[in-house]
């Protein structure tokens, strides 16, 4: 790495204030995709989050960068990869060339591989990209009914990620075309054996059963 003093600032400094320098300086912003690559953890974790938090702020500024992050979906590195499904899914809502709609099936792919928290991050961004691209509302949807099905370690584990689809269907339940469906499988959770999924259930239907 070149720029030693730039990435010894980049360990010193809180991901947050370095996030907001960053949109406003194109060297800091170099230097945080560079440290990714860091062959220290810690930078390249810390480098990761700042991109995180400018995705949230500024999706604009990343949205060049998306193949970056799009190839990081593909990454070995569990962490590098949950970043990249958090900042991708931001940047929906600045994707003007439809990048995301060509990655669909990869994005919801990841819901297959066996992980938790990789699938919990796709269903709890799911809502972001409805919110930008309305018009994936119906084959977003179609994807968070079926993990159900979907294969984890354990029982408990769907049933955790059910509890995520169910706070996700709760953010853009007002853009559902298919609420019937939608209400049946949360009915269904009233008997699930987690508490804590069940009891999201009944918050749901309260606020939703009479829309």
């Amino acid at each position: 790495m070149k720029n030693s003093k730039l990435l010894a600032e980049l360990a010193r400094n809180k991901p947050e204030d370095l996030a907001e320098r960053a949109g406003r300086d194109s060297v800091l912003l170099a230097t945080v995709f560079e440290g990714i690559s860091s062959s220290d953890p810690k930078l390249r974790f810390k480098s990761a989050k700042i991109l995180n938090l400018m995705s949230q702020k500024e999706p604009g500024k990343l949205y060049p960068k998306i193949d970056f992050f799009i190839n990081l979906l593909d990454s070995d590195n569990s962490i590098l990869k949950w970043n990249a499904i958090d900042v991708v899914a931001n940047l929906a809502s600045a994707d003007v060339d439809g990048r995301f709609e060509g990655i669909f099936g990869k994005f919801y792919g990841l819901l297959q591989e066996g992980s938790l928290i990789t699938a919990g991050h796709v269903v709890a961004n799911s809502w972001k990209i409805v919110e930008a691209k309305p018009h994936l509302g119906n084959r977003i949807t179609e994807q968070l009914l079926k993990i159900e099905k979907t294969k984890l370690p354990t029982e408990e584990c769907t049933n955790i990620l059910i509890g995520h689809a169910i706070l996700c269907f709760d953010k853009y339940f007002d853009k559902i075309r298919n609420k019937d469906e939608v209400i049946t499988f949360v009915k269904r959770q009233m008997d699930n054996s987690r508490n804590a999924t069940k009891t999201k259930a009944e918050k749901f239907l309260k606020k939703h059963s009479h829309s």
